[in-house]
């Protein structure tokens, strides 16, 4: 049911998650939702969102929070432009933009799959970019916001099989940085780096070796719900603390 943030407690934020259908964003959302906020959960399989909507009905229910199923391809600025006007219209308003949706085919450079790198640069860096061209305007006029940017260790570091996908994560932890920088002291803008985390981008990976590769480097994984906790925390934090950046990864990842 439509909520209108005006008449909720100034503690529950009304949050868009996008590719909230696995993963990270799964973890993200239900979290959140479950904490009493109200989330607006983004991503193309809707069959996903709605089961994760039954699943977390139980915990908003007793918090007060909502989880609102929304479709949504980041690679398609009209529809991350109707993802954001969807929650204004429902919720009266937007306080949190958490830009999670993410590929990661990791691949050598001399394999050359450049429809990969593409899907990588089209999800990862413009996904980025439309959403925060889509939320800052409203941002600015309210006076208020926070970005949250799912980053990745590999915005930290490269490897083989990485260089393209590491160049995707570095590029969205600069342009989050600047937005940062850039942005009215009333706009929160935070990076969370997660290292190995459970989840499926693994399986997008179609070049041998740096599937083998991936098998051995995924042996010690934290799950998705340690980066929803990150994230929880930052959100929490009184108006003029702003975490700029968290790095989360599995205490065996060195």
């Amino acid at each position: 049911m439509p909520t209108n943030q005006n008449e909720s407690s100034p503690d529950r934020k009304v949050i868009l998650v996008t590719g909230a259908s696995s993963g990270i964003g799964e973890a993200v959302a239900a979290r959140l939702a479950g904490q009493g906020h109200h989330v607006f959960a983004g991503a193309r399989r809707t069959d996903r969102l709605r089961a994760l909507a039954e699943r977390t009905e139980e915990a908003t229910a007793r918090s007060g929070g909502t989880l609102q199923p929304v479709p949504l391809d980041v690679t398609k600025r009209a529809d991350v432009e109707d993802f954001v006007e969807t929650a204004r219209d429902r919720a009266g308003r937007i306080d949190v933009f958490v830009n999670n949706a993410g590929v990661m085919p990791l691949s050598r450079l001399d394999s050359l799959l450049v429809d990969e790198w593409d899907r990588m640069i089209d999800v990862n860096v413009r996904g980025l970019l439309h959403g925060i061209a889509a939320v800052l305007p409203r941002f600015t006029a309210q006076g208020s916001g926070h970005f949250v940017t799912i980053a990745s260790i590999g915005a930290h570091l490269v490897v083989p099989t990485s260089a393209v996908y590491s160049g995707t994560k570095y590029a969205a932890w600069a342009i989050t940085e600047g937005l940062r920088q850039e942005s009215d002291p009333s706009i929160r803008v935070t990076t969370i780096s997660p290292g190995v985390v459970t989840s499926e981008l693994a399986d997008s990976i179609t070049d041998r070796g740096a599937a083998e590769a991936m098998r051995t480097y995924r042996a010690h994984a934290i799950e998705p719900d340690a980066i929803a906790e990150a994230v929880s925390y930052a959100l929490a934090q009184p108006a003029g603390v702003d975490v700029n950046e968290i790095v989360v990864r599995p205490a065996h990842q060195r």
